[in-house]
């Protein structure tokens, strides 16, 4: 899931599903009520007329309407997409929080910093963490129990 600020930054996340109670709470957390929220047709976003001005494009007709439209997230999707298709090949789905974690911090530092101000920020944000070989796999042994 993914919400983007026009003119500011973007949030993602790997969230467990589309239903209407999950992406309500998601929103809900990150916009303030009250705030125009435009979305895509999926029927999950029915009833965020609520608390927000929601406004709807739905693909099937058209992609814009006025300034309705999602063309800055849809923009980041490809961004994302083009990453892993590209730079890393495949994903294991273990791992897709991890990537999908890169993305927004490309995006939300890309006109403030370059390339080597960004890999600087990076390298200094992992001191002092700790990455094992069972986190990297998956495959967190277990330890055994003394009775």
């Amino acid at each position: 899931m993914g919400m983007l600020e026009r003119g500011g930054k973007i949030r993602a996340k790997v969230i467990a599903n589309r239903k209407r109670t999950l992406l309500h709470s998601e929103v809900k957390k990150h916009v303030e009520a009250g705030s125009a929220l435009y979305t895509d047709a999926l029927p999950s976003y029915n009833g965020l007329d609520i608390d927000y001005a929601h406004m709807v494009v739905d693909h099937a007709v058209e992609y814009v309407n006025g300034s309705i439209h999602t063309n800055g997230l849809e923009n980041f999707w490809s961004l994302l997409k083009r990453g892993i298709g590209g730079t890393y090949i495949s994903v294991e789905p273990f791992h897709l929080f991890r990537y999908l974690e890169e993305q927004p911090f490309r995006y939300n530092n890309r006109k403030n910093m370059n390339d080597s101000d960004r890999f600087d920020l990076a390298v200094r944000q992992i001191v002092g963490k700790r990455l094992t070989w069972a986190e990297v796999t998956g495959k967190v042994e277990e330890k055994p129990t003394i009775n």
